[in-house]
């Protein structure tokens, strides 16, 4: 065979080989498409369904429609809705997907005067009118059989809670039938309605907190008052939030529905700062249930934490740390209680501790505790500067329980029967029991403003619409102690799955050594700043009226030595900023490398190697034919 035979032979193989690998994609393609096969590369798997979805839709007995209705093509769309809408989608998929003809999504595009828009207004879909005059609709509607449930306006503020809400919406209405919750407060949680004829002196209009909406999207919540003198049984679920001055008949009642094996949540506190009643009445406990339950509060003690400081800035606009302030993370969560598992940030204020008491037949659970770098602090010094408490501060090395479970049967807090009451018709009802009758599960947490709106949420106006951002997880706390204790409890592996923000917590530990380190320095040149005083004003005391403002070459060499010391400390403390600054540095250097140049790096080696190996086998190839 002559070359150019063998040239035009060598042309046309490769074209038809150029095709066949061309053909082989698109097939591949093609029968990909036809395929469920989807992967989720992030860590914590926050575009898959969860085993607790997956359970919940496992167990669908009438099949489920999903109706996402969300106009497209309008200018001037926000940018966060607009990114947020195809994620939507496609996670409303892997319901569609998993659900396997039990689940059916539909896509809406309601444009003005068409059939979707009518659609979408007859399911109660919110309509959001942008500043160009158009109108654009982003809701969801779920509905089985004869019943629905309308997510007016999908937030795209709550994609963390993305999961929950979907999930939940289709647990909805396979159950119609919602569980009960009593809700007893000294504080004003259920808001306080405008007057019709508003008279002077009254209190202002205030809104429900928004824990006590998000309760009432699942429960039947059940306002109670001090008045009480009875709970009912029918009660799924107690929740008590700072019920100060609670009456001895009405904590008589709540014995005896513990120990008839209802559940109670409760939230203590030694400085509630939502109470707006004096300063000097701002702590409760509840010491005689406390003592059936086998655990004790100090009612007047606050936790002062420096291993979970939050950060503020103060009036000068310096950041400064304040130690009642706790920012806790991961580490300071019980990851092993179903309530508490998946939560990653609480933030409390001014927060008790609670101490277990020998009581071995209950099953006591710390659910949140501080670091070691605490201490218990007097409530009524809380007010003093920062400074103050710094040097005032000496860590117990220890860790105190902020919120527990107690599960188990209890014994009556009244064991010679209820506490007398002047009018008969107050009187219990039911008969005594000095023991209880069923196992029961009790929630203490030693923080009231834990679920106070400013702790976790933040109210928005969102083109005409109020949406609420949280920003942690307390009030997840909340409702999966509430899932637990009352609720379906597979919801509560869906409510808290991760965050789609990733904070650097190997720069938090490294400012937290460095913080201890720090405040150790610090306490050390306070300490010898006032022995120095002390020894001046020692000195100043031993002279005579005559020497008064006459500087003596004692003083002069204390003074002195004084003043090398501090400079030197003073240059250990800078030694030790410029070394967290140099490890969060090399840090960051690593991170950068890492993300521009590694793997560009193993794709350079990996094409190397195979044009090796190319070359070594079109080598062997020649060799052999010759």
């Amino acid at each position: 065979m002559s070359d150019k035979k063998k040239d035009l032979s060598k042309t046309l193989f490769s074209a038809g080989g150029l095709f066949l690998v061309l053909l082989i994609i698109i097939l591949i393609n093609v029968l990909m498409s036809q395929t469920n096969f989807r992967m989720d590369a992030t860590s914590e798997k926050l575009y898959s369904l969860s085993d607790a979805s997956k359970s919940i839709i496992s167990n669908i007995k009438d099949p489920v429609t999903l109706k996402l209705f969300y106009t497209k093509g309008v200018d001037n769309i926000p940018l966060q809705l607009k990114h947020f809408a195809p994620r939507l989608v496609d996670f409303l998929s892997e319901y569609e997907n998993f659900g396997n003809k039990n689940i059916k999504l539909e896509v809406y595009n309601p444009q003005p005067d068409s059939e979707e828009e009518e659609w979408a207004q007859q399911y109660g879909v919110k309509g959001i009118d942008l500043p160009t005059g158009d109108t654009i609709y982003f809701g969801l509607v779920v509905i089985a059989a004869d019943r629905e449930e309308t997510l007016p306006f999908v937030d795209p503020g709550r994609e963390e809670h993305m999961e929950y809400d979907i999930t939940h919406a289709i647990a909805k209405v396979q159950s119609p039938k919602k569980a009960k919750i009593g809700l007893l407060s000294g504080l004003d949680v259920f808001g306080n309605p405008p007057s019709p004829i508003p008279m002077p002196g009254e209190p202002p209009e205030t809104p429900p907190w928004y824990f006590l909406e998000e309760l009432r999207k699942t429960y039947d919540v059940e306002e109670m008052s001090m008045t009480y003198s009875d709970i009912s049984d029918d009660l799924d679920l107690l929740i008590l939030v700072y019920p100060k001055d609670l009456s001895d008949r009405l904590q008589y009642a709540v014995d005896q529905y513990i120990l008839n094996g209802g559940r109670v949540i409760l939230f203590v506190d030694p400085f509630a700062m939502s109470d707006r009643g004096p300063n000097i009445s701002k702590h409760m406990s509840l010491p005689t249930l406390f003592k059936a339950w086998g655990i004790k509060m100090n009612e007047e003690m606050a936790l002062m934490d420096f291993g979970y400081a939050t950060q503020f800035m103060d009036k000068n606009n310096q950041v400064v740390e304040n130690p009642f302030w706790l920012s806790l993370d991961r580490t300071a969560i019980n990851t092993d209680n179903v309530a508490t598992a998946q939560l990653e940030s609480i933030l409390l204020s001014i927060a008790g501790s609670i101490e277990k008491e020998d009581k071995e037949k209950i099953r006591y659970t710390p659910l949140l505790q501080s670091s070691t770098n605490s201490e218990l602090f007097s409530v009524f010094k809380i007010q003093q500067e920062l400074k103050d408490l710094r040097l005032a501060f000496k860590p117990a090395n220890k860790r105190y329980d902020i919120a527990v479970s107690l599960s188990g049967v209890f014994d009556s807090a009244f064991p010679n029967g209820p506490p007398p009451v002047a009018d008969e018709k107050l009187k219990p009802k039911k008969p005594h029991m000095a023991k209880g009758i069923k196992e029961s599960t009790i929630i203490v947490v030693a923080d009231t403003d834990m679920i106070h709106d400013n702790n976790y949420v933040e109210h928005q106006s969102f083109m005409g619409n109020e949406v609420s951002q949280v920003y942690n997880d307390n009030l997840n706390f909340l409702l999966n102690a509430a899932e637990l204790l009352a609720g379906n409890q597979a919801l509560i592996h869906i409510r808290s799955r991760g965050k789609f923000e990733r904070p650097f917590t190997k720069v938090q530990e490294l400012e937290k050594t460095a913080q201890a380190h720090w405040m150790a320095q610090e306490q050390e040149l306070s300490a010898k700043f006032e022995e120095t005083n002390q020894k001046l004003r020692d000195l100043e005391s031993q002279k005579d009226a005559s020497q008064k403002f006459v500087v003596s070459e004692e003083q002069e060499q204390e003074i002195k030595k004084f003043r090398d010391e501090k400079l030197k400390i003073n240059k250990k403390l800078k030694e030790v900023r410029r070394n967290l600054r140099a490890d969060i540095e090399k840090l960051g250097t690593r991170v950068k490398f890492i993300n521009i140049f590694l793997m560009p790096i193993l794709i350079s080696i990996l094409g190397i190697v195979y044009a090796a190996v190319r070359r070594n086998k079109a080598a062997r190839t020649r060799n052999s034919s010759k």
